[in-house]
């Protein structure tokens, strides 16, 4: 894969769709072998381009083809190529329409965009006005894409992946099975699996995501031994795995709306955190209540930590017995940080759970925050399948818990 751009070769921008792109392109049965990237310099970008082509099979070439005087990707293909650019009269009207649709004239400026290196098979674009195309160039059949990542996504999906599979009919496309844990590192992973019998074709891989850990199983699509192998790395890593196939915060939503219950948030230490995270799931969002964000001042100094997060579990549940909308019945609270410690509760129908937890590590202050609303996040979601509330984490020491039955509240 080669990607364009200043602004991607600077750091201006991250190159998601590299990342993406290598991950689709694996489970489909073709491992990348190289990626790059390089700088709107004509001769530069047509060299890699030449190069590329006489190394690899196939290749992708990522961004530039819009309308502006930095695009350059279809001339340097042309140069790569050593042929002409013609003009597709195809796409300059599918370009016209695309802008009448939103009653606007197209810039003449587009043009450039419908200039394709000579014998260039056009790839569709319905999202966007910049088209793809392919095009052999020595060894390789070669793909030029639109950097826009949902414009990339489609053409992927749309027009590459359909050709690969055509063309390259041997190749055996894979399942991914994402595992997401906590609480664990890495070494420590790598270090239980690693009795692990695997079967041939089938291969192990760790994505870190602070504070999560995905453990990947690649093996080929549809194999009969896909299911005993998960099981046994679930059985290995335990109650770390707090989610299967999806982020935790998925998991925990798709729990959460099979109830009838409404979630209010109380947030000292995380500031907030917590109830933005929740946020971004639209299946959550109907269910949240209430949240609070409280300062130091708001909590009396001399208590001690796991009273006063109870009490501010207290203070939620009995202000929801006066909502129109009616109790909530689960709150999620976080105390005051003191000496690097915080406590966290979960309050249900069924009692309050508390603790009192530090890190073994030093983190950042967000990296801090985003430990401790996981931590309330999965007291939540073993409350919901029926697990224990509190867990074991290796990356946290638990300094005292403590939990309150209903009937004793």
């Amino acid at each position: 894969m080669i990607s364009t751009g200043e602004e991607v070769l600077h750091g201006d921008i991250t190159d998601t769709n590299a990342a993406w792109l290598s991950r689709v392109l694996f489970e489909h049965g073709f491992s990348m072998t190289r990626r790059t990237t390089v700088g709107d310099q004509l001769d530069m970008l047509a060299k890699e381009i030449e190069h590329c082509s006489l190394t690899a099979d196939v290749v992708i070439v990522n961004g530039g083809l819009g309308p502006t005087t930095d695009d350059l990707t279809a001339q340097a293909a042309a140069v790569a190529a050593d042929v002409g650019l013609e003009l597709s009269e195809h796409w300059v009207e599918e370009m016209k329409a695309k802008y009448a649709k939103l009653s606007r004239v197209m810039p003449e400026t587009n043009i450039k965009q419908a200039m394709l290196p000579e014998g260039a098979e056009l790839l569709d674009n319905p999202v966007g006005t910049a088209c793809g195309f392919a095009m052999h160039i020595n060894r390789a059949w070669v793909f030029f894409t639109p950097g826009v990542p949902s414009e990339f996504k489609v053409m992927t999906h749309g027009q590459i992946l359909p050709r690969l599979a055509q063309n390259y009919d041997d190749v055996q496309a894979k399942d991914c099975h994402r595992l997401y844990t906590f609480g664990l590192s890495e070494s420590g992973i790598g270090q239980t699996l690693q009795a692990l019998k695997l079967p041939e074709g089938y291969e192990l891989g760790y994505r870190s995501s602070l504070p999560f850990i995905e453990v990947k199983i690649f093996c080929p699509r549809g194999h009969q031994e896909a299911a005993h192998i998960r099981q046994q790395v679930i059985t290995l890593l335990g109650d770390n795995i707090v989610s299967f196939g999806q982020p935790l915060l998925e998991e925990v939503a798709d729990k959460l709306v099979k109830t009838d219950y409404r979630l209010t948030v109380c947030e000292q230490m995380t500031g907030g955190f917590l109830v933005n995270w929740l946020h971004y799931s639209e299946a959550v969002q109907p269910r949240l209540n209430h949240a609070w964000v409280l300062g130091e001042h708001n909590i009396d100094e001399q208590q001690e930590p796991l009273a006063a997060v109870l009490a501010m579990a207290t203070a939620a549940q009995e202000n929801q017995t006066h909502d129109r909308q009616g109790g909530s019945r689960l709150i999620l609270a976080s105390g005051t940080l003191n000496e690097g410690q915080v406590a966290v509760a979960l309050s249900t129908p069924a009692g309050t759970w508390a603790q009192l937890i530090t890190t073994k590590r030093r983190y950042a202050s967000r990296d801090f925050r985003y430990v401790v609303s996981t931590v309330m996040l999965d007291m939540l979601r073993r409350w919901l399948s029926g697990k224990e509330v509190i867990g074991q984490y290796e990356s946290l020491q638990r300094v005292g818990d403590i939990y309150i039955p209903a009937n004793e509240g």
